[in-house]
């Protein structure tokens, strides 16, 4: 741990304006991000005695070994720029709210051809709409068969569609009018997307309109005795109103709002979110995180930041209603309406409906942090019990922040690949993981460890050590920091191997053991004997989850690089026609068949297929399959 006193910085060099700072640790590694109304008063707040701060801050500033800073016109500016570097840099200690479950949302692909409803988890995608989220998926396809009734979007997959569209008959959802069947051309393209944008505002809470226009229709088809029609609009009326029912309504005055509420004890803090639109809920969220040494107005400015900003953010309402302000609410307010394109208001009711609903939020936030502590009792003091166990079994200098694992995967010797998988602070951190082709033709797992460790730690001396280790471009470099600890799956030869392929690279310094299989005995580098943990031992359970994950990640990427060499296709060999050649034939086309049908000057009208290349493609999918094929650039025979 570092003396904060040794990077402070010169009394009188801060300056006393708004602006943002980053602490980085001793790998130039950005560990933190805040941003103040005063520089210098807050970063000395860092720098009093650390027997006084936070635990978190206190390990913040310990790890830490630089400070700087950026200077702002405005509180405005330094809240977007916190943001952006937050994003960009993603410091482990920033609080980070995740979703204490996953939650699945009625989404819309707008961006496509003919827009497609279904049910969607995970990271958001531009050109869709998205409503809920729901608590289960059957909510969502229970709503979305009532609404079909009325609204016959098209609900099937890319494959079912093309492929209605090839033999001209629509699916079942078609035949019983709960898709207007555009594949068979049965509606126009204008036409169903008319109908999308339709079911889109029914389910973003602009439904009274929709029950008028079918209450009018029901109504004259009655004048006109047409009673068939009217019964038919008269059940599609009821169900407009049973999927009504299932939103309550909270706030009388079709209010559009977002509702947060907070829970917290000592270590962490549970946030629930509750969607209103159009005075009905229409979605929950929820996110359990550490707590930091962040008051709680302060997590309510981040929590906004993760949730309205970014490409893939939530719509911003014209209403929040919070338990607390944060800070300088003038400058979120103004942040905010400059994302909605109007004015965006923060509130903390006192008293009404609005109270109601937010006393109502809360209790599901402390429901929520009492199941999350029974569910992961413990989980943070075992996490930091197995990282100082480690510490003290392997006689490390400090604890295995960052620990790598690595694993080789092949079948016979053939398509061999490697893995590195890596944990930080116990928690697998995902987007460092890295995946290897091992390409001179190792047939031992040995050798391949030894290429594999050697190209990891050739890009780690490779990294550059200025901002963030980040290259020319600007874009985060491959493999910039060192890790604490590396794992290989395997005994002392295999740790072997790593040593060697350590030292060959200038990586002395990181400690290196082995986990074997057969006994979990632990093999460090140096030693002729294993160490042997207690099966109950924390850091064994550690070290086994980051051996095993390893190993998954390993055999993921060779089952994926073998099915890929199985699939051969008539297309593969000619040359000039790569994959994504082949994707636009086959994208125009839809099918091989289909591509051989066509002629020269068909093929070339596809886009990125030129005259010549159309020859090639035509002459190879009409050669007997007797006849040799000719290469045609370099008249080479293959049989």
């Amino acid at each position: 741990m570092a003396d904060p006193a040794t990077y402070r910085p010169a009394p009188g060099q801060v300056p006393a304006e708004p602006g943002v700072y980053r602490f980085r640790d001793q790998h130039g590694r950005v560990i933190y991000v805040g941003k103040a109304k005063s520089l210098r008063a807050r970063l000395s707040s860092y720098f009093q005695d650390v027997a006084g701060l936070h635990p978190r801050t206190r390990s913040m500033v310990q790890t830490g070994a630089s400070v700087e800073w950026t200077v702002v016109r405005n509180e405005v500016e330094a809240l977007q720029l916190e943001y952006s570097w937050i994003k960009e840099y993603d410091p482990r200690f920033n609080v980070k709210y995740r979703d204490d479950k996953s939650y699945p949302y009625l989404a819309v692909t707008m961006g496509e051809e003919f827009p497609r409803a279904q049910v969607m988890r995970g990271a958001k995608r531009p050109g869709t709409r998205y409503f809920g989220p729901y608590a289960h998926a059957w909510a969502i396809r229970e709503t979305l068969d009532q609404l079909l009734r009325v609204f016959p979007l098209r609900t099937c997959s890319k494959g079912v569609f093309r492929r209605a569209g090839q033999v001209g008959r629509p699916c079942l959802l078609g035949y019983i009018d709960k898709c207007s069947a555009p594949c068979v051309g049965r509606v126009s393209e204008e036409e169903h997307r008319a109908i999308a944008e339709d079911f889109c505002d029914f389910m973003a809470g602009n439904t009274a309109r929709f029950v008028r226009r079918l209450e009018r229709e029901m109504r004259r088809a009655s004048d006109e005795l047409d009673f068939e029609r009217a019964a038919r609009l008269r059940d599609d009326l009821g169900a407009l109103e049973r999927a009504l029912e299932r939103s309550a309504v909270v706030l009388p005055d079709a209010t559009d709002a977002d509702v947060f509420a907070l829970a917290d004890d000592e270590l962490e803090i549970a946030v629930q979110l509750f969607h209103v639109r159009g005075g009905r809920v229409r979605g929950q969220r929820g996110w359990v995180s550490e707590k930091g040494a962040e008051d709680l107005g302060e997590i309510v400015e981040h929590l906004l930041q993760q949730v309205y900003g970014g490409e893939t953010g939530e719509a911003v309402p014209r209403q929040l209603l919070l338990p607390v302000l944060p800070p300088d609410a003038e400058s979120v307010e103004e942040w905010l309406s400059g994302l909605r394109g109007s004015r965006v208001q923060l509130r903390v009711p006192q008293r009404g409906d609005k109270r109601a609903l937010l006393d109502t939020v809360r209790r599901n936030a402390e429901q929520s942090l009492a199941r999350h502590k029974v569910s992961r009792a413990g989980d943070l003091t075992l996490r930091s019990q197995a990282l100082q166990e480690l510490q003290e079994v392997l006689d490390l200098e400090e604890a295995p922040l960052r620990v790598e694992s690595f694993d080789i995967s092949h079948t016979q010797g053939s398509e061999v690949v490697g893995s590195m998988v890596v944990f930080e602070d116990g928690l697998p951190r995902k987007s460092e993981y890295r995946r290897f082709i091992v390409r001179q033709g190792h047939t031992d797992d040995t050798a391949a460890m030894h290429e594999v460790l050697s190209r990891r730690f050739r890009h780690l001396q490779q990294a550059p050590a200025g901002e963030s280790g980040r290259d020319e471009d600007g874009r985060p470099a491959r493999f910039a920091y060192p890790p604490n600890l590396v794992v290989v799956d395997g005994g002392l030869p295999q740790v072997r191997a790593a040593q060697e392929a350590l030292l060959s690279q200038g990586a002395a310094d990181v400690a290196v053991i082995g986990l074997a299989k057969r006994l979990e005995e632990v093999w460090v580098a140096g030693s002729e004997f294993p160490v042997i943990l207690p099966r109950t031992s924390e850091g064994l359970y550690l070290l086994q989850r980051v051996r095993d994950e390893a190993h998954r990640f390993a055999n993921a990427f060779h089952r994926q690089r073998r099915s890929r060499a199985m699939t051969v296709s008539r297309l593969d060999g000619i040359p000039g026609l790569g994959q994504a050649r082949q994707k636009a034939l086959l994208r125009h086309f839809g099918s091989v068949k289909r591509i051989e049908a066509a002629t020269v000057e068909e093929i070339a009208e596809v886009k990125g297929v030129g005259p010549a290349l159309a020859r090639a493609v035509h002459e190879r999918l009409h050669q007997s399959p007797l006849q040799p094929a000719v290469n045609l650039s370099t008249g080479e025979v293959t049989e």
